[in-house]
């Protein structure tokens, strides 16, 4: 059956897969996951900071950091005013990625629904678009390269789905639907191309375990505070990683396991969300941020009306805050005085780490300056990044709440928040690892892409900042 003896890389990546969940508490109900796990290599992989799909993906096939490639998260500031937000699609990544140093080595290349590859860039091979893609329908704009496989999708699929419309939504049936729906396609097109294209390497991205994880996850763990027991959405993420590891097993039956070096790989994990520190309340409360009037509904912090004559500081939401202060001479209406900004932004992290929850007790908050955890720092940069609660609590930026507290999502239903750790497990046809495989320990995603380029025999470019493994 397999008649091309050359090296090959398959990357199956899952979007926010858990280590708890694939290693302990249903690896033996996932038998094609443990097939993989039982004479190769696997254990935790350590996320970037901020541990959010984008910028981690991309982290992790650059092997470079955030702060290196210049962008913090989906929006960043794209100068230092105050209104000027971008995207950070695929035109944001300036420095090569894996499949970019494969194609010049003559490798032929294919990827699938990895984040930041929209606009899809030309490869020597394939490239569809990710979530990011704004329509699967615009000939102008096309979501793959090149762009005549859009047809040969929708004839393999019928409509392609790069993501879940509106998956923060209180219809759990639709957003169940809707998963299966989008992972059914991108299996059924991923399968087609594993058996019929020519490919060096291969890899994709399954978006539908972060959107389950964050639409069903109250259901799913009993410690959750909005805990609900139900007839059917109590066993929802079980079932679809029941349903994935039969998706992988068929994908393991296609491919030459003696000559493919597999990757089953997350970028981040996941974890309850306790909830949400309103962060510009706070910092309104505290005397940082002034705003001209206090809106009557919950609103967007760049929808007010902000009096940059006294403010110091404003903040963003999301799973983690971004800090930003309002410097003289770099903001333009800037305050706070660049001799003042060390010490201001030294306040702000005691403060920050010594936030309670509404019982009084401290919650455990991390604070990071920009330039102590990159090589670099390029494009705009937060101030800070903060972790409320080691992420149990999400940073909610919108203004209106009359709380520093709040345990709703400001941007719709989301039971979850992300975790640090997410998963990678490694087949290699060259190493036997011994009966129950290798655990393997203090990874990072960064290592992912140098280890891809030695299994192909392709030299690691020098600015690669992770170690093959």
């Amino acid at each position: 059956m397999f008649m091309n003896r050359r090296k090959r890389v398959l990357v199956i990546g899952l979007d926010c897969a858990p280590p708890e969940l694939v290693f302990d508490q249903w690896r033996d109900e996932l038998p094609n996951f443990k097939r993989v796990m039982e004479h190769g290599a696997w254990g935790k992989l350590e996320s970037c900071i901020p541990a959010i799909t984008v910028p981690a993906w991309s982290s992790m096939m650059s092997s470079k950091d955030p702060g290196t490639l210049g962008f913090y998260g989906f929006r960043n500031r794209g100068d230092y005013s105050y209104d000027k937000n971008t995207l950070a699609n695929s035109n944001s990544v300036k420095t090569d990625r894996v499949w970019d140093v494969l194609s010049r080595a003559g490798k032929k290349v294919i990827t699938v629904g990895v984040p930041q590859t929209y606009p899809p860039k030309p490869v020597n091979g394939i490239q569809v678009g990710c979530f990011l893609s704004p329509s699967t329908k615009n000939a102008e704009r096309p979501y793959t390269y090149p762009a005549p496989v859009m047809q040969e999708i929708e004839a393999t699929v019928g409509e392609y789905l790069v993501d879940v419309p509106n998956f923060r939504t209180d219809d759990k049936d639709y957003l169940l639907r809707q998963i299966y729906s989008m992972t059914e396609k991108r299996f059924k097109l991923v399968k087609k191309w594993i058996a019929e294209k020519d490919w060096d390497f291969f890899m994709f991205v399954e978006m539908g375990t972060d959107r389950l994880h964050h639409g069903m996850w109250k259901y799913h763990d009993p410690t959750h505070h909005k805990y609900e027991v139900h007839p059917t959405y109590n066993e929802s993420i079980h079932n679809y990683y029941r349903y994935i590891d039969s998706e992988i097993g068929q994908i393991l039956d296609l491919v030459d396991l003696d000559n493919t070096t597999v990757f089953i790989v997350s970028d981040h994990g996941a974890k309850k969300m306790d909830g949400g520190i309103c962060v510009n309340e706070w910092l309104i409360q505290e005397g940082y941020l002034t705003l001209k009037s206090m809106p009557a509904n919950l609103t967007s912090i760049d929808k007010c009306e902000i009096d940059w004559s006294k403010t110091k500081v404003w903040g963003d939401g999301g799973y983690y805050a971004r800090i930003f202060m309002n410097v003289e001479g770099r903001e333009p209406q800037g305050i706070v005085k660049a001799s003042e900004l060390e010490s201001l932004r030294n306040e702000l992290k005691a403060k920050f780490e010594a936030l309670v929850d509404p019982d009084g007790v401290n919650i455990g908050t991390t604070v990071y300056k920009p330039e102590e955890v990159y090589h670099e720092v390029n494009g705009v940069p937060p101030d800070l990044i903060v972790y409320f609660g080691d992420l149990f609590w999400r940073s909610v930026g919108t203004v209106g709440h009359g709380s520093i507290y709040t345990f709703d999502n400001d941007t719709g239903p989301d039971d979850c928040n992300h975790a640090q750790f997410g998963i990678v497990i490694k087949h290699d046809p060259a190493v036997d690892e011994g009966v129950g495989g290798r655990e393997l320990s203090g990874l990072q995603l960064m290592d992912m892409a140098p280890t891809i380029l030695r299994q192909l025999d392709v030299p690691v470019p020098a600015d690669m900042q992770g170690k093959a493994f």
